[in-house]
């Protein structure tokens, strides 16, 4: 990973291979859009826009905090020094997980505003093609066992690497157009010795997901009497 400074205050990270010019007004939607290259939003927490990057479709988030701290600072953090700025360290992260040859949406560039001692953070990764989340697949159908098997396994992968996903929730499982699954959002992910305590909290959280979304989908196809079976298919995938 390799930083560059376009102005004093300003850092962009980049993978070390990176062939693209990217330049500070990439993280701003507002300069994607009057290129008409903005070819997709989607609406949550945080609005997301897809970019036309050319040979690639790029995600570009902005982080936003959340829970009651997030009304007051919305998307303002503390800066320290770069290398402890959630940007930095979720970018940081998924250029390690793509070494890891783990499937993870591959990191593009990220930038590290600063003013004063608040900075705000971006970061643009590379779409997922054809991605559909778990939550909208279940929405509309049930999983095949080819399905619930893919995702037993990816998740035991990213466990057996050590891998703490701070926020392992069904909208951040994804399926591309061959039902591969990929994981993405590793906003205060870190990789830490493989343990057991870690594996229970990431799938008791996972689990919490499901029963929410069955709470607030009239149209959702799973039961909370499935999981059991899913989590004894997840555990045979395991080596820790």
């Amino acid at each position: 990973m390799r930083v560059t400074h376009p102005s004093a205050n300003t850092h962009i990270l980049l993978p070390d291979n990176s062939p693209l010019p990217v330049e500070e007004n990439w993280f701003e939607p507002r300069y994607w859009q009057q290129q008409n290259k903005v070819v997709g939003e989607k609406k949550g927490r945080a609005k997301t826009y897809f970019l036309n990057l050319g040979e690639q479709i790029g995600v570009l988030r902005h982080y936003w905090r959340g829970g009651l701290v997030g009304k007051v600072l919305s998307d303002q953090y503390l800066f320290s020094r770069l290398e402890n700025t959630r940007t930095y360290q979720e970018f940081q992260l998924l250029t390690q997980l793509e070494e890891l040859g783990l499937p993870v949406s591959k990191p593009i560039a990220a930038k590290v505003q600063r003013s004063g001692f608040i900075y705000r953070g971006d970061l643009i990764t590379e779409a997922v093609s054809g991605a559909q989340s778990l939550l909208d697949k279940l929405k509309q159908a049930p999983l095949t066992e080819s399905e619930w098997q893919a995702t037993a396994e990816t998740l035991a992968r990213f466990h057996n690497a050590g891998v703490f996903h701070a926020d392992l929730n069904i909208n951040n499982i994804l399926f591309d157009e061959r039902s591969k699954v990929f994981l993405i959002d590793f906003d205060r992910g870190e990789i830490r010795k493989p343990s057991q305590q870690t594996v229970e909290n990431n799938m008791a959280r996972l689990k919490r997901s499901f029963i929410k979304e069955l709470n607030r989908n009239t149209e959702f196809y799973w039961r909370e009497s499935e999981w059991d079976k899913f989590y004894a298919l997840y555990r045979s995938f395991l080596t820790i």
